[in-house]
């Protein structure tokens, strides 16, 4: 019986990593996107210089 349980164990162990990769993989392409737009659509300053769009 113990090792059916730790057999099931582990294959839950595994199966949440390959889930929590899967999602974190997606979340770093979605800030990746994001940083891209920003690099694209940053506005110009008033001294004329190209300014940070996440700087207040």
């Amino acid at each position: 019986m113990v090792p059916i349980l730790l057999v099931l164990l582990l294959a839950l162990i595994l199966f949440g990593a390959g889930f929590a990769l899967k999602v974190l993989w997606w979340i770093a392409l979605a800030v990746l996107v994001v940083w891209l737009l920003g690099f694209l659509v940053r506005g110009t300053s008033a001294a004329g210089g190209r300014g940070r769009w996440y700087k207040c």
